[in-house]
């Protein structure tokens, strides 16, 4: 008879007094006398790896999240011994291990200021239920301490005082505050005293993160299982912190194509044929650019994946080919629910592959999609990734389609509690078995970089293309995302804005929202806002449900038509700078949109602004965000601001209102400025582009602006076949020089330049290019302060 029925409960352990240290090279152990080692590897400088066990063995050191092409390396590392510390230093960190309990601690090694360190430290609580941990971590706020980051979280920038959790989850119709939704992105950024600092928790369980919500002076994260395993990013520039993130977490693998930077039109769902060659025929007529249409689950016969309806797509590659022809590149959704079918080839070939996901006891994992019931291929089994791969041989090589988009991939499930797997299904997670409870968050990632492999593959030798809904950190190597399923409000005019910046400081710039909103109806001047702030993002496109009504550009009359195409014209002359802005984050991880925290953190106005971002690296921008309004109230970041329509001079560090009718909206240039122009084409690629029009804008001192480009597709810019302008303005107060210096074997297609100066404070009386003069009448157009140049002069002089 056993009368001890109750498991012990022991409450939060901690770790006791360090008994032993070793170094090997870069990793150094400390172990405590009950068994916890802390391992700290130094990667870089400025980036510490902690990693705990409370058993004396780690498990298998695996991440889906770190890329094997992250930075390494440091300059300085010494170790020393003190009575009761440990003291790690490199040449930008000193770290504190404390001998009674393993607390750290974190100063600057240049002014040994204190930039972070632990409350409690790292505590855990055994886990009866499903064994092993629920590992935890507290760490003192510093005074005046902002937190930012963690996602696609539909709140305002600033996290202070609030809490997370992060499980991707299908979120129909979330609203402000709805947590957790469809991204898990267990990175924050911390800002006190100038200073800034990252966290990023590798551990892909369910996570929270607590941000002095619960205790005002304490910041904690915690999972429900795995390893207290963290990164400690320091900057102390936010911006450097932001892209050693994304170094290492991964760059996107390759440029986007330049046709994906496109605006592109998309419904739940656009069929049959004729229907879809309606809506691209109305697009041309009506001279709006366009270069891709989607099509949603209806193309498929009976919404099972890879095959297309007969009887609404009697012959897709025609009508692909026909597409194309006309500008427009077809993108298809593909879902991981494979319906159950027997006479269905690819649940055949995932049954007898047995590729599918299982339940511990052994049944297959069965789930009700779009399709009915379901099997779901477990994409953390690189063998089921590669075959998943090579499922798109016909949809790309073979018919023409251009990109993929991901969707239902959280994975969601219909009808069940938690509208996802159970948690004990289980997963090969690369040859790390286990439950659903630790692949989960990863799941709608791996789908992704499956289906990113096979368009990589079968595209080549273009670009991929792919959209992703669900997310974990490094799903940014593989793939673009969007916000998900919004709504027609205005509020959500203003998460999408919120989202989209919090993306882009989270490693992600890739990024949109559904412009209008997927579920419900906008009226017109909200669908016009929302184009508005949309060609700001990096991915632009409409998107609704179709239940709702239309909500392509001239479904609105033609007042908002109007807007939409000046709008949609603007985002096709600007491609060459957003373009330049892409080659950045794929070069050294700068994100695309900058929160004005990011941009300038040493001014405190920044830390709680929510609606002005910077664009690339020059364009400041303000969406209208409510109704009725014909301007607003704004924050000008240090520096002075030439007002994009008018010229007008904004001396920034202040809040100040700008008039902005329904054709218009707040848009700014820094001055200085040297801003790249296309000519406005219906569809990338529809012109040959003749002339390069450069928006300069007038400084007294210096500034330098970048012009990056290539064939706008395929490879050959990694082999050198690339064009990087880099120009140097310098303004004095009778006179103007551009430096130009290239870069790249690659030869645009343009021999000019058309120079358009803006408030230069003098009359032009003399031009110099390259130390000869030149007639003002052979340069100057129409008086309007317009030049034509030869692409290739190196410098210009151009005085009073």
């Amino acid at each position: 008879m056993i009368l001890n029925t109750e498991l012990e409960y022991k409450g939060n352990l901690f770790p006791s007094k360090i008994t032993n240290y070793e170094k090997n090279l870069n990793v150094l152990s400390f172990t405590a006398d009950n068994g916890v080692v802390l391992e700290i590897t130094v990667r870089r400088d400025s980036i510490l790896r902690f990693r705990y066990t409370t058993t004396g063995i780690f498990e298998n050191d695996f991440s889906y999240a770190i890329t094997k092409y992250a930075s390494r390396g440091y300059n300085h590392l010494e170790v020393k011994e003190e009575a009761d510390t440990y003291v790690i230093t490199t040449s930008k960190l000193i770290c504190k291990v404390a001998k009674a309990d393993m607390r750290i601690s974190l100063y600057d090694a240049v002014d040994n200021t204190l930039i972070c360190e632990d409350e409690l430290g790292f505590h855990w609580e055994e886990s009866y239920q499903f064994g092993g941990n629920v590992v935890k971590m507290s760490k003192t706020a510093q005074p005046g301490e902002s937190y930012y980051g963690l996602g696609d979280k539909p709140v305002d920038n600033n996290l202070k005082g609030k809490r997370f959790e992060n499980w991707v989850t299908d979120s129909y119709a979330y609203g402000r505050e709805t947590d957790p939704i469809y991204k898990a992105i267990p990175f924050y950024t911390a800002l006190h005293n100038k200073k800034s600092y990252g966290i990023f928790f590798d551990n892909s369980f369910r996570s929270y993160f607590d941000f002095c919500h619960e205790r005002r002076n304490i910041t904690s994260f915690w999972a429900h299982g795995g390893e207290m395993n963290y990164y400690f990013i320091y900057g102390p520039q936010m911006s450097e912190v932001v892209a050693n993130y994304t170094d290492l977490t991964g760059k996107p693998h390759e440029m986007p194509a330049l046709w994906a930077l496109g605006y592109h039109q998309c419904k739940w769902s656009y069929y049959p044929e004729s229907k879809v060659k309606e809506i691209t025929s109305k697009f041309r007529e009506l001279q709006i650019p366009c270069d891709a249409i989607y099509l949603d689950i209806d193309y498929m016969e009976g919404f099972r994946c890879f095959t297309w309806s007969k009887k609404h797509f009697p012959d897709p590659k025609r009508m692909v080919k026909e597409l194309a022809d006309d500008g427009f590149k077809t993108i298809v959704i593909i879902d991981p629910g494979i319906k159950i079918d027997m006479d269905y080839s690819v649940f055949k070939e995932g049954l007898e592959k047995d590729y599918f996901c299982k339940r511990a006891d052994g049944p297959y994992m069965k789930g009700k999609v779009w399709p009915g019931e379901c099997y779901f291929p477990d994409f953390t089994n690189p063998e089921v990734r590669d075959w998943w791969s090579d499922l798109f041989k016909e949809l790309i090589e073979d018919i023409g389609v251009k990109g993929v988009w991901n969707d239902m991939n959280e994975p969601a499930v219909m009808d069940v509690p938690g509208k996802s797997f159970p948690d004990d299904v289980r997963h090969n997670y690369d040859g790390n078995h286990c439950s659903h409870r630790k692949a989960h968050n990863v799941y709608g990632m791996q789908m992704a970089r499956a289906t990113y492999q096979g368009l990589k593959k079968f595209s080549y030798p273009k670009r991929p293309f792919v959209i992703t809904r669900a997310a974990y950190s490094g799903t940014q190597r593989y793939t673009s995302s969007w916000t998900g399923d919004n709504v027609a409000t205005w509020d959500h005019l203003n998460i999408a804005n919120l989202q989209a910046q919090r993306m882009s400081m989270s490693g992600f710039s890739f990024i949109g929202s559904d412009i209008g909103g997927f579920a419900e109806q906008p009226n017109g001047e909200l669908y016009a806002r929302w184009i508005q702030l949309g060609i700001f993002h990096p991915f632009c496109r409409t998107h609704s449900s179709g239940d709702h009504g239309d909500q392509e550009p001239w479904a609105f009359g033609d007042t908002i038509t109007n807007v939409v195409r000046k709008f949609i014209e603007l985002r096709y002359q600007l491609l060459p700078y957003l373009y330049t802005a892409f080659w950045r984050n794929v070069s050294d991880g700068i994100p695309i949109l900058k929160s004005l925290v990011l941009y300038d953190q040493e001014d405190p106005q920044t830390h709680y602004r929510n609606d002005e971002f910077i664009f690339g690296e020059k364009i400041l921008v303000c969406p209208v965000n409510g109704p009725n309004q014909k301007g607003r109230r704004m924050y000008f970041p240090i520096g002075r601001w030439y007002n994009f329509w008018t010229d007008e001079i904004v001396e920034g560090g202040q809040e100040t209102w700008v008039d902005a009718d329904l054709d218009s909206m707040p848009i700014f240039v820094s001055e200085g400025a040297i801003i790249p122009k296309y000519p406005v084409q219906q569809y990338v690629g529809e012109k040959t582009i003749e002339e390069l029009t450069l928006d300069v804008y007038y400084k007294l001192g210096k500034e330098t602006s970048q012009v990056y480009e290539d064939a706008n597709d395929g490879y050959d810019y990694i082999k050198g076949r690339y064009s990087l302008r880099d120009f140097k303005l310098t303004g004095k107060e009778d006179e103007l020089i551009i430096q130009q210096f290239k870069t790249g074997k690659y030869i645009t297609t343009y021999k000019t330049f058309k120079i358009s100066l803006h408030g230069l404070p003098f009359d032009i009386k003399k031009i110099e290019v390259d130390n000869v003069e030149i007639p003002l009448q052979k340069l100057i157009s129409n008086g309007n302060n317009i030049l034509i140049l030869d692409k290739e002069f190196t410098e210009l002089h151009i005085m009073a």
